[in-house]
């Protein structure tokens, strides 16, 4: 009876808390992005690549569990890189401890995508903007290869203004994607 009544105040107690803590973390955005158009994403990124998932695994490096995806380079648009290229992405399950990041993509060996990537000082391969800087890839059609890329869910915020803006899926057939990155002169995309 003793410990019942001690649990009971206890709860009490800690409810306030709790329902506080509960609905502040319910209100947080999960991830904030910053809206890169297609010729932002061609400037900042150090590689461009068609590529295609081989495999991945996961690891841990300091605190933060990376997931690797080794990519076959089947073109490559900008930059240089080997016949692979290994890239991340945070979140994953490894030591048996599992992370979770809000709006990181995720991918399944034989995946075909164009891939805009940045190598940052650490040495890790990163794709920009998270899914903004993936086109996936459609199967062949009558008139050619389409690549899209979907509009993101995340938060998103335009550079200039610091105004949530909202994204938009941006399709593209593949050769104009890849004229645009090469230099080329595009047909152009919807966004």
């Amino acid at each position: 009876m003793a410990g019942e009544v001690l649990l009971r105040v206890t709860v009490r107690r800690n409810l306030p808390c709790a329902l506080i803590l509960g609905l502040a973390a319910a209100h947080l955005p999960a991830a904030t992005l910053e809206r890169l158009s297609l010729d932002d994403m061609i400037a900042q990124s150090t590689s461009v690549v068609h590529g295609r998932v081989t495999g991945s695994y996961a690891a841990l490096r300091g605190s933060i569990i990376y997931t690797h995806y080794a990519v076959q380079v089947l073109e490559q648009w900008k930059g240089s890189n080997p016949g692979t290229v290994d890239v991340v992405v945070p979140g994953g399950t490894a030591n048996n401890l599992r992370q979770t990041f809000v709006g990181t993509p995720q991918f399944t060996a034989g995946d075909e995508c164009v891939l805009f990537l940045w190598t940052g000082p650490s040495g890790l391969t990163q794709i920009m903007g998270l899914t903004q800087g993936i086109f996936r890839l459609s199967a062949n059609s009558p008139s050619g290869r389409t690549a899209t890329r979907t509009a993101s869910t995340e938060l998103m915020l335009d550079r200039g203004t610091s105004r949530s803006v909202k994204d938009q899926t941006l399709v593209m057939d593949l050769s104009d994607l890849r004229s645009r990155v090469t230099g080329g002169s595009p047909k152009g995309g919807t966004q």
